[in-house]
């Protein structure tokens, strides 16, 4: 993986949550700070059975921050994915109106290392419901983050049909 090396992330991350926050003294675009927040959340993940932690930050059209964590079970379907849960507080906190502006993914193993990670399909569906045209940020294989919109990584995404 080109860019930083995995221990680099590994340390950045620790000493960023070593007191569960960032530093005041941060000064980070919108995307980076829910990129650093989405590695807060995926510190908190509960992944016994893949070791994979997901975690996922999301800024609403309303301003608001909310982040959210894989949970895995030993039955693995009941399940919940980082993007979903972050979707889940926010409605939660705003309500049904609430409308989705961007969001950053982010997954490492036990060791630390970052993965390449994008959304799976049923976050994908989730993420469009909520904002098509919403930013998604998450690492490539390289180790660089791409940035899409929801609708670009779900074209043919299921919907009702108009009555």
């Amino acid at each position: 993986m080109r860019g930083p090396r995995p221990t680099q992330v590994r340390d950045w991350l620790l000493r960023a949550t070593m007191h569960g926050h960032l530093p005041d003294d941060i000064a980070m675009s919108d995307l980076d700070t829910l990129r650093a927040r989405a590695l807060q959340a995926a510190r908190q993940a509960y992944a016994p059975y893949s070791r994979l932690r997901v975690g996922a930050a999301l800024r609403s059209a309303a301003g608001g921050v909310y982040t959210g964590c894989n949970v895995e079970n030993a039955s693995y379907t009941l399940g919940n994915c980082a993007e979903r849960a972050a979707i889940a507080a926010a409605v939660q906190a705003e309500g049904a109106g609430f409308r989705l502006a961007a969001i950053a993914v982010t997954a490492f193993d036990a060791a630390g290392d970052v993965l390449p990670i994008s959304p799976c399909g049923g976050c994908r569906q989730a993420l469009v419901e909520f904002g098509e045209d919403a930013t998604v940020s998450f690492r490539q294989p390289d180790g660089q983050w791409l940035e899409v919109t929801a609708g670009a990584l779900l074209p043919h995404r299921f919907s009702f049909p108009e009555r």
